[in-house]
């Protein structure tokens, strides 16, 4: 409906297979989240976009003696340290190749194409949210943006369920907005 929009996260090539931190099952969502984007006009989908620069602070590489997967005590909380991933304007950065992203032509009618969230690119702050860098108060205008166009429910999709969909679908709850969850088209680490 016109107060819907899809919420796609972080289908990525490093979360898909072969991939820095792949997903188990990664590639499989790709199919199913084109079919939703398809069901929404182009200024209805917003695509968050994993955008680290080198040596982030979330990557265990940063932090010597220390393994992916290890947590650590972050100025902001507990941080899970991860292999290096997402690394900007690297292909491992890139969307997924099969997942609808290029639209082609502005949306008619409002001239705008869809939206593209990028996060964990301050490097002190990691950011599983779409909505909220980690430190939970630094917000990356997701919210506003989906409530100036008229947003009043979302539809979340994506990679992975278990970090960056789930804090995605509950940021979106806190700041108001009815949430979907498409099960069918995400996957947990």
């Amino acid at each position: 409906g016109p107060s819907d929009a899809l919420l796609v996260i972080d289908v990525q090539c490093d979360f898909c297979a072969g991939g820095a931190l792949e997903v188990p099952g990664g590639d499989d969502v790709v199919p199913l989240c084109n079919a939703l984007i398809r069901a929404f006009k182009r200024d209805r989908v917003v695509y968050s976009q994993d955008w680290h620069p080198p040596a982030h602070s979330s990557f265990a590489s940063a932090h010597p003696g220390r393994a992916p997967f290890e947590t650590i005590d972050a100025p902001y909380g507990a941080q899970t340290l991860w292999p290096d991933h997402c690394v900007r304007g690297t292909r491992g950065a890139s969307f997924h190749p099969k997942l609808i992203v290029d639209w082609g032509e502005e949306s008619e009618e409002s001239g705008l194409g869809p939206w593209v969230v990028r996060k964990g690119f301050r490097p002190s702050v990691d950011s599983y949210s779409a909505f909220y860098e980690n430190d939970r108060s630094t917000s990356t205008g997701l919210a506003e943006h989906l409530k100036s166009i008229g947003v009043r429910r979302v539809f979340v999709c994506g990679l992975a369920l278990d970090y960056c969909v789930r804090f995605t679908a509950l940021d979106a709850r806190t700041a108001g907005f009815a949430t979907v969850l498409v099960c069918d088209a995400t996957r947990a680490v």
